[in-house]
């Protein structure tokens, strides 16, 4: 990645280069053409609709400009808009030509320019986006192939569908907040085993009640469900005979709780086949079993990790990656004031969360970065605060998870430990 410094993207532009800035949208995109002076060469925007016809006369627009003109090299710029511009991307790069994407923020403040004028449309959209090309100020999307596209789409159904479980759970937490608010000093998780299986057939305190002690145990029996026995019985039906729920609307209420358990059983159930599929794919990747060695690094996280970096040899140095995450650290200084430096949190939201709660992870289930974590917050010479050491250990996994993907070594922690750097204490 070294051709994405500021100067290599200016220096990619020259004499013989189209810059093409496209102004994306759900069913119809606008581009225009310019040379390197920003000289424009369409008289309008050009508007071609979201479809392969529209695609092909696009291509065909551009082959026009560029032969006429003589440029052997076609940059199209876009804004990363949600998801429209993916097929687009996905089309010129089967082209041959190299997608650049400008940051929404830039074309924001940068549209007032030319006229002054904050107004946003189809025409001026176009121009901003290709004037930032032109200056260099565009980045280059990684558009991930083969197994590494499975693993970020498996992700991605992954992160969906733990979003509808968390949310599952909190309604049903809501319900039993109304109907039986005791039940949560009988189990400490709403989704205990043995608590789903009465809640089924006894949803409400007074079901519970009815049901009686030896009616709850033998549908625990019957699962052969192990751990549990007459004593949490006893427990369940005394809460329930002194409860303090509501007794409004009954049999809405069991039918509510029946759809909220059947929808919470359904995504469970989705999400154990997502990981076995998504285990299966990271399989074919090198090394994976070598971060797994780790204690306290999970499936979970290299999932996350791999779907979020994708091929990690398209990257020169782990310092690409920390930046990528959104862990590169700014300083905020201004002649003799030095504020304090905090992260860009300019990346990827979900690479800079799982490094997060792996981080977390690794601190309280591994001695060596246990370690570490300590030594930064207790060091005598600029100590970290606890979020700053959880930072600089999410940082020190991306530069242990690129070593090991790129050279395929093992994880040493004591060989981690000696290379953290200490101050030697000078002899008084």
């Amino acid at each position: 990645m070294k051709y994405n410094t500021q100067n290599k993207k200016i220096a990619s532009i020259t004499e013989k280069t189209l810059i093409i800035g496209i102004d994306v949208g759900s069913q119809t995109h606008y581009a225009r053409a310019f040379d390197w002076r920003n000289y424009e060469y369409s008289r309008k925007p050009f508007a071609f609709s979201n479809d392969e016809s529209g695609f092909l006369a696009f291509k065909a627009w551009m082959d026009e400009i560029a032969e006429k003109h003589h440029k052997d090299t076609v940059i199209p710029g876009m804004e990363p808009t949600g998801h429209y511009w993916f097929n687009l991307g996905v089309f010129l790069q089967e082209q041959g030509m190299r997608v650049v994407h400008v940051n929404p923020h830039h074309v924001k403040n940068s549209k007032e320019l030319d006229d002054n004028n904050p107004n946003k449309n189809d025409r001026k959209d176009p121009k901003t986006i290709a004037a930032l090309v032109n200056e260099g100020r565009f980045s280059y999307p990684y558009i991930p192939t083969g197994i590494y596209a499975e693993i970020r789409n498996l992700s991605n159904l992954r992160f969906q569908t733990q979003e509808a479980i968390t949310r599952l759970k909190n309604r049903i937490a809501r319900w039993f907040s109304i109907y039986f608010p005791e039940y949560k000093d009988v189990y400490g998780k709403l989704d205990a085993v043995s608590g789903m299986m009465v809640l089924r057939e006894a949803p409400l305190p007074e079901d519970i009640v009815a049901l009686g002690v030896e009616g709850i145990n033998q549908i625990w029996r019957n699962a052969k469900l192990r751990a549990v026995g007459l004593k949490r019985a006893r427990t369940l039906v005394n809460k329930a005979e002194h409860s303090v729920g509501s007794h409004e609307a009954p049999e809405a209420a069991r039918v509510e709780l029946s759809l909220l358990l059947k929808d919470y059983e359904m995504y469970s159930q989705r999400m154990e086949e997502l990981m076995q599929t998504i285990e299966e794919k990271l399989r074919e990747i090198p090394y994976i079993d070598k971060l797994l060695e780790i204690k306290g690094i999970g499936m979970t996280t290299v999932c996350g990790f791999i779907a979020e970096v994708g091929d990690i040899r398209r990257f020169d140095n782990p310092k690409q990656l920390q930046k990528l995450a959104g862990y590169a650290i700014v300083s905020n200084n201004s002649g003799k004031h030095n504020g304090e430096s905090h992260i860009s949190y300019r990346g990827r939201k979900r690479l800079r969360y799982v490094l997060y709660e792996a981080a977390i992870s690794v601190i309280g289930k591994n001695a060596e970065f246990k370690e570490i974590h300590y030594y930064y917050r207790s060091r005598d010479k600029n100590p970290l605060k606890k979020m700053q050491s959880v930072i600089a250990v999410a940082c020190k996994l991306i530069r242990i998870f690129y070593m090991i993907m790129t050279k395929g070594i093992d994880y040493d922690g004591a060989k981690m430990l000696g290379d953290i750097r200490r101050p030697t204490v000078s002899a008084a």
